[in-house]
């Protein structure tokens, strides 16, 4: 009977491509975990007020241990597979968020946060690699979007929770909170127990029938024979024997001609999406609207729940037609509008603002009896986060997770997810002091970022949508001859429209439509 249950699951892609992005969620939920109580008079009290130096050390944690995460990750995916490592994050997760709940000094809250962040590393990055091996090629952009939908999702979900408990008195105004947050992930874990495992790791772990069985499942509605499920049978077979014929199981994998291209590629959108500055919009979003002259603990958190909200929303489109918009364009035009978008913000501190006193006493560049200024800034915030939402943050996850060929896709988005975690690390840790000290520049610094992440886009980013795996390999295949900017989206469309009209399709591929409908592999020669 579960056997039956899991083929029901197996059966329907979009249920088994977004129940593990709550994985994603764990994340969101840390975020405004933190975001929600910075001005918390019970928190300050408990933690003896953190400065800027110890509130982000305190924020960092998280990330620190997210990078740990994301390293093990290739180990612990390839010896018990992707479905058991997001069962084990989650479980992390729940022992990270007891002893947040538990802590009673700045120590204990760090540990747990440590322990949390090794539970999101792993997440995120197990998570776009069983997604992208479990769904259709047609649709596994939108699928893997969905991890930042989740991030999202978990985002706005805690920060009302903490909204709402803000309202209670003591330390319950943040444990309860801290508390609440393991919920999704026993749902995580105990929900993964009826999904499937990767058919890729089913196989190279010597469980071949199982492995044609889900295929079969996933893409046959149960018929084995089916040609589409027997070409994808054949060439996972091919590539694990390949693997194994070639030893690949280290990182040195990722320095062998023909993916050091690919690994600085995955590897700088991860670096560029936290340069980009939404750290600032989601972690400190609360110090940004203080100093824009925001008063009032109420009114701040209120008009701060409006960003998480826009960063749910916005979120939607992408999912919907980041398989038609294309990569590249997403990525050019988001990181376009957040450089302008932080350039006005900081420009408008610097016109508008002074040094001077928050609520709570402490020195902050502040910008006082303007409201036209304080307005502008609110807006400009808020448009930054709708431009990510709507661009950088799918994309970012689904680049790197189609990019790398089966054999070294879990070490290689394990190495591109420890560079996120990386540059998240330091920046949560170095923005409470960079708004202390330079205040208005910050802003400048992170608008910089997203124009020379614009360059390196536009000059080394190749378009990835539209395309079946085949055709991205035959891309990169060229080395470094081939210009990023010349490579458009329906290049790869039309060659497989021209090869379903003439017929002849290779026996070796298959391919997708623009609406994702499959093509089934004809016996013809090309």
């Amino acid at each position: 009977m579960l056997d039956s249950y899991n083929a029901r699951i197996a059966g329907n892609p979009y249920l088994v491509g977004t129940f593990a992005c709550i994985g994603g969620a764990l994340f969101g939920f840390d975020i405004s975990s933190m975001s929600a109580i910075l001005n918390n008079n019970a928190y300050a009290e408990q933690y003896g007020s953190p400065g800027p130096d110890a509130q982000g050390a305190i924020v960092a944690s998280m990330p620190a241990g997210s990078l740990c995460g994301a390293l093990i990750v290739s180990f612990l995916a390839d010896r018990i597979g992707r479905k058991k490592s997001i069962i084990l994050a989650g479980l992390i997760w729940i022992v990270g968020s007891i002893l947040q709940c538990a802590s009673v000094n700045r120590g204990m809250l760090v540990v747990g946060r440590v322990i949390a962040g090794v539970a999101v590393g792993i997440a995120s990055a197990v998570v776009p690699v069983y997604q992208s091996e479990l769904t259709p090629p047609a649709i596994r952009g939108r699928m893997v979007s969905f991890q930042q939908w989740a991030i999202t999702w978990g985002i706005l979900i805690q920060y009302f929770i903490g909204f709402g408990c803000s309202y209670l008195e003591g330390p319950k105004s943040f444990r309860i909170p801290w508390g609440l947050q393991m919920l999704p992930a026993v749902i995580l874990s105990s929900g993964m127990l009826l999904f499937p495992e990767s058919p890729r790791w089913l196989y190279d772990h010597h469980r071949e029938e199982e492995a044609l069985q889900l295929l079969a499942d996933l893409h046959g509605k149960g018929n084995r024979s089916d040609p589409l499920v027997v070409l994808e049978y054949e060439e996972i077979k091919a590539q694990v024997e390949f693997e194994r014929a070639e030893g690949a199981k280290s990182y040195m994998d990722l320095v062998k001609p023909g993916m050091i291209r690919r690994v600085h590629l995955g590897t700088s959108l991860q670096m560029w999406s936290q340069l980009s500055g939404m750290n600032i919009m989601m972690y400190y979003i609360v110090y940004v609207f203080e100093g824009a002259g925001i008063t009032g603990r109420r009114a701040n958190l209120v008009s701060s729940s409006i960003n998480y909200v826009l960063n749910v929303v916005m979120t939607i489109p992408a999912i919907i037609f980041i398989d038609k918009w294309g990569r590249r364009p997403m990525l050019l035009v988001g990181m376009a509008l957040m450089g302008t978008w932080l350039y006005l913000v900081g420009g408008l501190q610097a016109r508008f603002g002074n040094w001077g006193l928050s609520e709570s006493g402490d020195r902050i560049w502040l910008v006082e009896g303007n409201q036209a200024a304080t307005n502008a800034i609110i807006a400009c915030s808020y448009l930054f986060v709708c431009s990510f939402a709507i661009t950088m943050g799918p994309v970012s996850w689904t680049y790197p997770a189609e990019i790398f060929p089966m054999r070294v896709r879990a070490k290689a988005v394990s190495f591109s997810t420890a560079t996120n975690w990386t540059f998240n690390t330091a920046l949560a840790f170095a923005v409470p002091p960079g708004l202390a000290s330079i205040a208005w520049k910050t802003y400048f610094i992170f608008g910089t970022f997203n124009f020379a992440g614009w360059l390196h886009v536009f000059f080394m980013f190749p378009e990835t949508a539209g395309r079946t795996l085949e055709e991205v390999e035959e891309i990169f295949a060229q080395g470094h001859k081939f210009a990023a900017w010349k490579i458009k989206r329906e290049v790869g469309r039309r060659m497989a429209e021209q090869a379903r009209e003439s017929g002849k399709i290779d026996h070796k591929q298959h391919t997708y439509d623009h609406d994702g409908k499959v093509t089934p592999p004809q016996q013809t020669a090309v």
